[in-house]
This record gives structure tokens, C-alpha cells and sequence, in this order.
């Protein structure tokens, strides 16, 4: 899976991440798309949370989540990157891309 490129911000700060986080956040949004009515393969996903709003941009297109599923999505992503080395306590911006 070399051929992704992913990044992630926290609270507009970038956070240096490789190997097996690297891995294991690409395949946990992975599996989130998987799972939404309508999605296909990523090519490009941005994924945004900004206090309790949480955006998904899959291949250009903004991709619908229901209130409930948009709160399961953003805890889950919170409590994956809060353990991260520069990531600090109060998580108010997150910003997750993959491009392939």
C-alpha cells in the first residue's frame, strides 16, 4: 500500500505519521467509506471535523452522513488519533486526506 499518500492535521498543526499508523489510519477510513451507502473506491478522501460537524469528500463528491453516524464516524476517528505523538488533549480541528 506505498502508493497512498496520507496526512493528517490537528488543530490546523500537521502530525508526522508513518508505518503502522500510517497503515492502520488508511485502512480504518477505508473501511468507514466502505461501509456508506453509494461510496466506491477511494482515489481521493478528505475527511474534516471541525467541533462536532464532520465532512467526508470521496473523489470530489461530498458524501451524506446522518447525524448518528456522523457523531460514530468523528468519536472514532478522535479516539484513534488522541494517543498520537503532538496531539494534544483538546482535539477542536481534524483533517484526514489520502490521495492514490
Amino acid at each position: 500500500m506505498a502508493s497512498e499518500q496520507v496526512s493528517l492535521s490537528v488543530n490546523d498543526a500537521p502530525i508526522q505519521i508513518e508505518g503502522f499508523v500510517r497503515e492502520f489510519i488508511e485502512q480504518v477510513m477505508s473501511g468507514i467509506v466502505a461501509t456508506l451507502k453509494g461510496t466506491g473506491e477511494i482515489q481521493s478522501l478528505k475527511l474534516s471535523i471541525e467541533g462536532e460537524a464532520i465532512e467526508i469528500n470521496l473523489n470530489g463528491s461530498l458524501v451524506p452522513v446522518v447525524p448518528f453516524v456522523g457523531e460514530f464516524i468523528r468519536n472514532t476517528v478522535i479516539g484513534m488519533v488522541s494517543p498520537l505523538k503532538g496531539v494534544g488533549q483538546q482535539i477542536d480541528r481534524l483533517e484526514i486526506n489520502i490521495t492514490k
